[in-house]
């Protein structure tokens, strides 16, 4: 429970139908470690005291419980290290596979509960005859959350529950209304919850100490075309923020780590057909024993573009889109749905080198 409606009125639902329910709030780091005001972010003994409320309504026990080392090691850690080198990392997919969907069910599964029940907006269904367990889109496609839920394995899916599936956003805040929740109207957290302010490049070096070097803005000819200020500070498709007076709009199409150059095109240049992805996960089937047609996502808010997918081995996903994508980005996530089904998805890699 992060204080939030839709955690809220999940353990409503699951405990209207029967179940023995306790509410969990997960300790993930200290505001002074990340140097935030405490009302920016969503561990505020704001948002605690917002979930001891509605738990206390309900009636229910309620936890804290400490995993903030887990979330440095294997949340903040990954997300700079993933900038340094030249990545564009998603840290809530790191939070839901390695936190949330990992160390929660397995904590849960020492202290005897059967289930982890979280406000995510998607469906969990079992396939009678394959056995396997299936995500699905919310119901509220506005809302759906299955892109960051790719990763979860059969056994986590199989401890699971997720009661908003079925509901849309209005219908929750009206459920919380009724209840007299006190956070009915609370506002939707939009940003990296360690990065309210959205600067990421001022979080890390606030995080580490370090300072990240100027270097040169060259163009696809290696032309200078003026001085970055720190490679960490650039994505793939960024546009805005160069501080670049140029004849032409201009946008980062790759990251030169070893020479510290931040490469520009115009936008025609930014545009692929192919990807590959390693790490994978799939969940429709253990294996994509031949192509198959998809329809695959590169970032949070993207449209689901057609494409066909070949698993090359057991960890590296190829997909080559119908039509070419703009910006993708290595270190983001990739994707693939059939029809409102996940069929499985990888983090956005560089080309295989040929063996």
């Amino acid at each position: 429970m992060s204080g939030g409606v839709d955690s809220s009125v999940a353990a409503y639902l699951i405990k209207s139908l029967g179940y023995e329910t306790a509410g969990i709030t997960l300790k993930l780091f200290d505001n002074d470690d990340i140097d935030i005001s405490r009302e920016k972010t969503c561990c505020s003994l704001d948002d605690i005291e917002d979930a001891r409320s509605v738990c206390a309504r309900l009636e229910i026990p309620y936890y804290v419980l400490n995993f903030k080392d887990s979330f440095k090691s294997t949340v903040i850690s990954r997300f700079i290290a993933a900038y340094e080198n030249g990545f564009t990392p998603n840290p809530c997919i790191d939070c839901n596979r390695f936190i949330k969907f990992e160390k929660l069910v397995k904590r849960a599964d020492e202290l005897g509960f059967d289930y982890v029940v979280t406000g995510h907006y998607a469906q969990i269904e079992r396939d009678e005859i394959t056995g396997r367990y299936l995500l699905k889109k919310a119901v509220d496609q506005s809302k759906d959350q299955s892109y960051v839920l790719y990763s979860l394995t059969q056994a986590q899916l199989a401890k699971t529950l997720f009661p908003l599936g079925s509901l849309t956003k209005d219908k929750t805040r009206e459920t919380a209304e009724k209840l007299g929740f006190i956070n009915a109207h609370k506002r939707d957290s939009q940003d990296i919850c360690f990065v309210p302010d959205g600067d990421y490049a001022a979080f890390i070096e606030r995080y580490t100490g370090k300072t990240y070097p100027n270097g040169d803005f060259v163009d696809e000819s290696g032309k200078i075309l003026g001085e970055h200020k720190g490679i960490i500070r650039y994505t793939i498709g960024q546009r805005k923020g160069l501080g670049l007076a140029l004849p032409c709009p201009m946008y980062v199409k790759e990251k030169n780590l070893d020479e510290n150059k931040v490469i520009l095109c115009e936008n025609s240049a930014l545009f692929s057909r192919e990807l590959y992805a390693s790490d994978i996960n799939l969940i429709s089937a253990e294996r994509l024993e031949k192509p198959a047609r998809v329809k695959a996502r590169v970032r949070y808010n993207q449209k689901e573009q057609p494409a066909t997918v070949e698993q090359l081995d057991n960890n590296t996903l190829r997909v080559v889109f119908d039509e070419p994508q703009r910006a993708i980005c290595r270190g983001q996530a990739v994707v693939l749905y059939d029809g409102d089904y996940v069929v499985g998805g990888g983090t956005i890699v560089d080309k295989p080198k040929q063996k």
